[in-house]
C-alpha cells in the first residue's frame, strides 16, 4: 500500500506565499458550521485557511468519514478541481474562520506560478489517498453488510428452533398424559395397531410431501373438522391442522372411529396429533439447525477462511456462497435462475477476491431491480477463458453515464450511498489480479455484465 507524507499532502503556505497569493483571492468570513463545499457540488472554489479550521468530511451509508482537518496555512482541493469532476466531500468550518477564496483556480496557477510546484503534487497525493481511504471504507462498509445479512439469516433459525423446543416441551407433557388416558380397558391391541400404522403413514407423509398452498390447505381443514364434529369431537378446529399437514382425512380415520365410542377416539385423536406435533417440531430443530450450520460453512468458505490465499477455485461454489450470504436481500420478491455449465474447469484464482466481484456485481444488481425482479446468472466455457454473465431487468444504466461507471468514486446514487469505488475495485481484482475482463451491455430492462477470467495464469 502507498504511503504519504503529511507534508507533502498538507503542505502550510509560507507567509511570503499567503502575501503573494492574498492579490489574488477574496477573503471570506465563516462561522462555525458553515459548509464551504459540499459533495457532489459541480461548481466548487479553492480556499487557502487564513484562521479557523476546516473538517472535510465523505458519507459513507448513514456516517460521515472525516478525511482531514485544514489548520491555517493550508489549502483545500484534490485534482476533481482540475478535471471538472463533481466535489468528492464535504468541507465545514469548525470555529470562526478566515480564508482566501478563488474563483477560477486555473487562472490563479496561471497568474501564480510559483504555487504549481507545490499545490498541483498536493492535490495529485491528496487523490491517491482518498482513494486509498475509500477503498477501506467500502470493504468495511462491504463487511457490515454480510455480517448484517448473516446476523438476520441466523436470527431467523436460531429463533424458530427456540420456539420449536419450547413447544416440544409442552407437547412430550401433553403426550405423556394421553398415553396413561390411552391405556384403559377400552383400547385393544386391534386399535393400537390401527392408530399406530396411521401415525406411520402420517409421518412419512410429512417427511416426503410438499406443503399444501395455503387455499387447499384451508379447505382441507374446514371439510376434516366438519367431518371430527360429526363424530361429536370437541377440540375438531384445534386437530385438523395438523392432522391435516401430515396427509389425514377423514377416510383415513373412519376404520378407527368405528371401532371407538366418541370419547376414546377423542382421545386417540389428541393422541395422534400430539405425537405429528412432535415430530413437526423436531423437524422444524433440524432444519434450524441445519440452516444455522449452512451458513457458517457459506461464510468460511465465502472468505476462504483456513485456506491458501491463492488456489483451484470452483467458480459455482462462490457464488452460490454469495448468494446464499446475500440471501436476506433476495428472497422478498427476486427470483434467481442460473444457467451452469456444469464442465466449467476449475481455474487458479484469488477466491475471496473473486466473491468480492461477485458480491458487488449482485448487489448492484438488487439495486438496480430495487429488490423486485429477475437475476440470472450463467456460466460458459470461452477458448482458454471461463465466462460469468448476471443478468438482471431492472432500470438500466443511462447511456450517458456508461462510460463513467468503473471510474472512481463516480456513481449513480445519491450522496452517501455509496463510495463509486464497487466497480473500480471490482474491475481492478479482474484485470489486475487474475488478467481477465469485465464488460457490459445495458438497456432498460436488460443490463447484462460479462466477467472472463483465463483457465490458465
Amino acid at each position: 500500500m502507498e504511503t504519504f507524507s503529511e507534508n507533502s499532502v498538507f503542505p502550510k503556505l509560507s507567509d511570503e506565499q499567503l502575501q503573494k497569493l492574498s492579490v489574488c483571492g477574496i477573503e471570506v468570513q465563516l462561522n462555525p458550521g458553515d459548509i464551504l463545499f459540499a459533495e457532489g457540488d459541480i461548481n466548487y472554489y479553492f480556499y487557502v485557511i487564513l484562521e479557523g479550521e476546516i473538517k472535510v468530511t465523505k458519507k459513507l451509508g448513514d456516517k460521515e468519514v472525516v478525511v482531514v482537518v485544514h489548520q491555517p496555512g493550508e489549502f483545500t482541493g484534490n485534482l476533481s478541481m482540475l478535471v471538472g469532476s463533481p466535489c468528492p466531500a464535504t468541507g465545514r468550518s469548525v470555529n470562526t474562520s478566515r480564508l482566501l477564496k478563488f474563483t477560477n483556480f486555473k487562472q490563479l496557477i496561471d497568474e501564480c506560478p510559483s504555487t504549481r510546484d507545490f499545490v498541483i503534487p498536493a492535490m495529485a497525493q491528496r487523490s491517491q489517498l482518498l482513494e486509498v481511504q475509500m477503498q477501506q471504507q467500502e470493504k468495511l462498509a462491504a463487511l457490515g453488510k454480510l455480517s448484517a445479512g448473516l446476523a438476520h439469516e441466523l436470527n431467523n433459525p436460531a429463533a424458530a428452533g427456540s420456539r420449536a423446543a419450547k413447544q416440544l416441551n409442552s407437547a412430550i407433557e401433553n403426550l405423556q398424559t394421553r398415553m396413561l388416558s390411552l391405556g384403559g380397558e377400552h383400547v385393544c391391541v386391534t386399535h393400537l395397531q390401527l392408530l399406530t400404522e396411521l401415525q406411520q403413514k402420517a409421518v412419512e407423509h410429512m417427511a416426503q410431501a410438499k406443503p399444501l398452498a395455503p387455499l387447499e390447505q384451508s379447505d382441507r381443514e374446514d371439510a376434516l373438522a366438519e367431518w371430527l364434529e360429526e363424530q361429536t369431537i370437541d377440540n375438531a378446529w384445534q386437530l385438523a391442522p395438523t392432522l391435516v399437514s401430515a396427509g389425514v382425512d377423514a377416510e383415513g380415520l373412519r376404520p378407527l372411529a368405528q371401532h371407538l365410542n366418541s370419547e376414546v377416539f377423542s382421545e386417540a385423536l389428541i393422541w395422534l396429533e400430539t405425537t405429528l406435533t412432535i415430530k413437526g417440531l423436531v423437524k422444524e430443530v433440524e432444519q434450524s439447525t441445519g440452516r444455522i450450520s449452512e451458513l457458517v460453512q457459506a461464510i468460511k468458505n465465502y472468505s476462504y477462511m483456513d485456506q491458501a490465499s491463492l488456489q483451484e477455485i470452483d467458480l459455482h461454489e462462490g457464488i452460490e456462497n454469495t448468494l446464499t450470504i446475500l440471501n436476506h436481500k433476495l428472497k422478498h420478491g427476486i427470483t434467481v435462475k442460473r444457467d451452469y455449465d456444469q464442465q466449467l474447469p476449475k481455474i487458479c484464482a484469488y477466491g475471496n477476491e473473486l466473491n468480492q466481484v461477485w458480491t458487488n456485481l449482485i448487489d448492484n444488481a438488487i439495486d438496480a431491480m430495487q429488490g423486485q425482479g429477475e437475476l440470472r446468472i450463467r456460466t460458459a466455457r470461452e477458448n482458454d477463458c471461463v465466462l460469468v454473465e448476471i443478468y438482471d431487468n431492472g432500470s438500466g444504466i443511462p447511456p450517458e453515464i456508461q462510460a463513467r461507471i468503473f471510474e472512481p468514486f463516480f456513481t449513480s446514487k445519491g450522496v452517501g450511498e455509496g463510495t463509486g469505488l464497487g466497480l473500480d475495485i471490482t474491475r481492478r481484482i479482474i484485470a489486475c489480479q487474475h488478467h481477465g475482463n469485465i464488460r457490459f451491455d445495458s438497456e432498460p430492462g436488460n443490463t447484462c455484465f460479462q466477467v472472463r477470467l483465463p483457465t490458465k495464469k
